[in-house]
């Protein structure tokens, strides 16, 4: 898929889930350029600062963005981060965000491991106020999206307790935004999500018209 846009209009943000860096990402942001999009990646603690501290890094970090238009394509941890951040600043430039694999009613794996506290630090800082599930709304007027992965394969399944289906870390019922906001199942499973030429199709779907397929 290619795109007409004068490169200097938008610019996507790759935001990496735990554990990861924004290295994680590069899959990824190598078939959105082949769409059409500038990308820069945004990498950050995951499990030394809370999800409210990273969001405030992210938004300190985006004062260096200089394009009119900035979309969010965030796996995981960092969709958390992207909507703390969105909610608990004045960040207002218009763009859209995408998902992938986010727990956005809480990850039940981060939650079993931060209940033990021989384990906690497996889940660090990045449970409260975002894998716990204890997030705020997104803001209005703002375009969300998420793609959700069945295929259970990941380290998530060893801790137990994890509903099918599933990606192998996050079930599938924790991804769901609700039914205002547009959501696509894939068969891939939770680290897949950033390697799959499928997610990036989707992505770059959305990103081109804010539409994604169900």
């Amino acid at each position: 898929m290619t795109s007409g846009r004068d490169e200097n209009e938008a610019i996507v943000v790759l935001v990496h889930g735990l554990y990861m860096h924004g290295l994680a990402m590069i899959p990824l942001e190598r078939r959105l350029v082949g769409c059409g999009f500038r990308c820069r990646r945004f990498s950050y603690p995951s499990l030394r600062r809370s999800v409210a501290a990273n969001a405030e890094r992210l938004h300190a970090w985006l004062g260096a963005i200089d394009a009119p238009t900035v979309h969010f394509v965030c796996h995981s941890l960092g969709g958390t981060v992207v909507r703390a951040m969105l909610l608990g600043s004045d960040w207002r430039r218009p763009g859209r965000v995408l998902t992938l694999g986010t727990p956005h009613r809480g990850c039940r794996v981060a939650m079993r491991l931060g209940a033990h506290p021989a384990v906690a630090w497996l889940v660090g800082a990045s449970l409260q106020g975002g894998l716990d599930g204890r997030l705020p709304p997104w803001p209005e007027g703002r375009d969300v999206a998420s793609i959700a992965g069945v295929r259970p394969i990941g380290l998530g399944r060893l801790v137990g307790g994890l509903p099918k289906p599933n990606d192998g870390v996050v079930a599938l019922e924790e991804t769901d935004l609700g039914a205002a906001y547009p959501r696509t199942v894939l068969p891939v499973n939770h680290s897949g999500m950033l390697i799959s030429r499928a997610v990036a199709e989707h992505a770059c779907r959305y990103l081109e018209s804010g539409r994604l397929q169900a």
